[in-house]
């Protein structure tokens, strides 16, 4: 596979997705794993899907890969607790 130029999406993984016709949900999601583990350390996460799902979802509202980008956008953006046991008062 060849690298792309787009820096969201350096290995394309994104965008092949949408290429493949029937492809599934879980599928998508598969993708999506690998499109996250391998995205670059200096570039933002949350910038970068939120830049591909503003791409995609104008093009293919209904593609499953869509929805999974919507979800990563969604769970980007949930508060995360911080603290936990330890921070607890004790």
């Amino acid at each position: 596979m060849a690298r792309s130029v787009d820096p969201n999406d350096h290995k394309g993984l994104i965008r092949e997705a949408y290429r493949i016709d029937g492809i599934t949900l879980p599928e998508c999601r598969s993708i999506f794993l690998d499109w996250a583990l391998s995205l670059p350390e200096e570039r933002d996460q949350q910038q970068a899907l939120t830049d591909l799902h503003s791409i995609y979802s104008s093009q293919a509202a209904d593609h499953p890969m869509t929805q999974v980008l919507a979800e990563g956008l969604q769970a980007a953006q949930a508060p995360r607790r911080r603290g936990g046991w330890r921070n607890r008062n004790r």
